[in-house]
């Protein structure tokens, strides 16, 4: 850990947390979504939504701590790199439930279950890191298997491509459902890039 003369801004690793739990809650809404009717669809899609504003507020709170903060914990644009792409996972589950709903779909196809639950996963360990950048341990884990669940998540979807253009689906029908597993890609994709942001600022501060 580099030694420092100067003291630091520290309640950037709390905002870090709430972000990340705010996270948690989204991949929970997410699974809920998971064989509920339409009308419960439409009830977990505003719960979502008010999730998404929570995020986009606890976002500005740390842009915000940035901007008045002399001293910060690590590099400036690593806080903005890692706010930002926390708040980018949010959006994309946000998009995800939203466009379920909004597309009237009755039947999500088979695997999209274990998109979910890896999204989940991730979740939980982002949560769990989050607490860990004020010592800087028992991160290496974290970002190691973030990236295996990313590789799962290409696996999945490449098989729920194939899976969609098998020709059981109207045309319709297939770009619905293709925007929704995409999305749901990118929010995978989004957890590797906050794993990734982690990575670098552990080295930095090695």
């Amino acid at each position: 850990m580099r030694f420092r003369l100067t003291p630091r801004e520290t309640s950037f690793y709390d905002m870090f947390a709430a972000s990340a739990d705010n996270i948690v809650t989204g991949s929970k809404l997410l699974m809920e979504l998971l064989g509920a009717d339409s009308a419960t669809r439409t009830e977990i899609a505003e719960r979502m939504r008010a999730a998404e504003h929570a995020g986009d507020d606890a976002t500005h709170a740390i842009f915000h701590q940035l901007n008045s903060s002399f001293i910060t914990p690590f590099d400036r644009e690593d806080i903005y790199t890692l706010a930002g792409s926390l708040d980018d996972i949010m959006d994309y589950l946000e998009e995800a439930v939203d466009l379920v709903v909004l597309y009237n779909v009755e039947e999500l196809p088979k695997g999209v279950e274990q998109q979910i639950e890896v999204l989940a996963r991730a979740a939980e360990l982002t949560a769990e890191a989050m607490p860990n950048l004020r010592t800087m341990s028992n991160l290496t884990e974290y970002w190691i298997e973030v990236n295996r669940l990313e590789n799962q998540a290409d696996q999945i979807h490449r098989k729920l491509l194939a899976q969609l253009f098998n020709g059981k689906y109207d045309a319709i029908e297939v770009l619905k459902l293709k925007q929704i597993v995409d999305v749901l890609e990118e929010a995978a994709d989004a957890f590797e890039h906050v794993a990734n942001t982690v990575e670098t600022i552990a080295v930095k501060e090695s």
